[in-house]
């Protein structure tokens, strides 16, 4: 999941929790999907954040190549 696609799972959530007010079957609750929508999108969003900070990792190799070795000789 992206950044947009969880920033907007919590909008979705936080509209169904704070904006609407429909009383529907009694099994149907809008109330905690959009509470469920906004967890699950706050947990996409930390865990996209993770794996952006994780690809942006430089790695160094100190060894010489080939090409190096044999201009030392």
């Amino acid at each position: 999941m992206g950044i947009g696609a969880t920033l907007m799972m919590i909008a979705v959530g936080a509209v169904m929790v704070f904006g609407l007010d429909v009383t529907g079957p009694s099994w149907l609750d809008l109330d905690v999907i959009g509470w469920i929508l906004m967890a699950v999108g706050a947990l996409g969003v930390l865990l996209t954040l993770l794996f952006w900070s994780r690809r942006r990792t430089v790695v160094v190799h100190d060894e010489p190549t080939v090409i190096e070795e044999h201009r030392r000789y």
